[in-house]
């Protein structure tokens, strides 16, 4: 770093995102992105805005606010999009979040929440996930702070039912409780409805994951008006510009195309399935995955060992190197092709360990 760096940036522990390397072709299991390209209109509707790329793009992403607003049966006031949902929790966390009201959330979640709560001087408290990984809702029940639920969780992939979500939104009326739904369109239950009874949720998502756009960097947030108004308040004085005009076209194209992507959600969690079912027959503990990913342990081999074995193979999975999760590797759904592969080359890594 540069002597001129702030005193209060210098001791930032930046978010490291997954692997991207360019020394070779690997089977990429390590980031959750889809294995299932966009269909030709998203990506015709992106070509034909690039031809005007000496103009500004829409501000107010008015046209794809109104696709989603249909989309998820809300007002176009409720909606915000965003350069990835992760610019919606950022917005969030400066609009909603500071010294007197701090954050909660999970100690084994989106590894970006902390990451924003350091960058932005915000308190926070990390709460310990149940020994199953699983979320106690009662840790978030009348906490007077800003509650941030990833659901379903990452790098876990459990999830929360609705009604548990629900019983701590209601019981925070006074603190904005933020719900991310990366990874919603995959199982799991969407608190998008519970929107009409509730002045403090916000709900996020992304079209990175189940929409095949992780490239294109789009994100939308929903909440209440008044949340939704905050939001542009925040957005409107860093980044007013912040979605440029090729993604916008992309993201209502895919929206278009609803059902293609629904049945490449479905197939994927055919995947999962296999992809469980495969490691738990080779000795792997798999928690249940409400989202593209599973997260598993080998009492034969390291987590760490496996991942770089598999990396030397030529398949990438996502390691974390923390105390509670140093044993497991989270492993993205793939293609069957790539599912099958990866669980020949474990069952030949576990084989060689004898």
């Amino acid at each position: 770093m540069s002597r001129f760096l702030t005193q209060g940036l210098s001791a930032l522990e930046p978010y490291t995102p997954g692997e991207q390397p360019r020394d070779r072709r690997y089977i990429k299991l390590n980031t959750n992105e889809s294995p299932f390209p966009p269909p030709q209109a998203v990506i015709d509707a992106a070509a034909r805005e690039a031809g005007q790329l000496q103009l500004y793009s829409d501000p107010a992403s008015t046209e794809l606010t109104e696709r989603l607003a249909k989309t998820y049966g809300v007002r176009p006031g409720q909606v915000i999009v965003t350069n990835g949902s992760d610019e919606v929790l950022s917005f969030a966390f400066q609009a909603f979040a500071d010294a007197a009201h701090p954050l909660a959330f999970a100690d084994i979640t989106y590894g970006f929440y902390p990451v924003f709560a350091a960058l932005y001087r915000i308190p926070w408290r990390t709460v310990p996930l149940k020994e199953d990984f699983s979320i106690d809702p009662d840790d978030y029940i009348g906490t007077r702070e800003t509650v941030v639920i990833a659901n379903p969780n990452a790098p876990t992939g459990l999830c929360l039912p609705l009604g548990e979500i629900e019983r701590i939104v209601a019981s925070n009326p006074d603190r904005v409780v933020i719900v991310d739904e990366a990874y919603v369109d995959f199982g799991g239950e969407s608190a998008v409805g519970l929107l009409p009874r509730y002045e403090n949720l916000l709900v996020t998502r992304t079209f990175s994951k189940s929409r095949s756009l992780a490239g294109a960097r789009l994100g939308f947030g929903m909440g209440s008006e008044a949340l939704i108004a905050d939001l542009h308040t925040v957005r409107c004085s860093t980044n007013p510009y912040n979605v440029n005009r090729m993604t916008a076209a992309a993201g209502v194209a895919a929206l278009e195309n609803d059902a293609y992507f629904t049945r490449n959600c479905r197939v994927i969690e055919q995947n999962r399935d296999a992809l469980t079912q495969g490691l738990r027959g080779l000795g792997f503990a798999v928690p249940d995955s409400w989202a593209n990913f599973v997260f598993a342990r080998s009492r034969r081999i390291g987590g760490r060992e496996l991942y770089l074995e598999l990396k030397r193979r030529g398949i990438l999975v996502r390691h974390f190197e923390a105390p509670r999760t140093r044993d497991y590797n989270r492993i993205t759904v793939g293609t069957a092709e790539q599912v099958a592969t990866l669980l020949q080359t474990v069952k030949q890594i576990l084989e060689e360990q004898v």
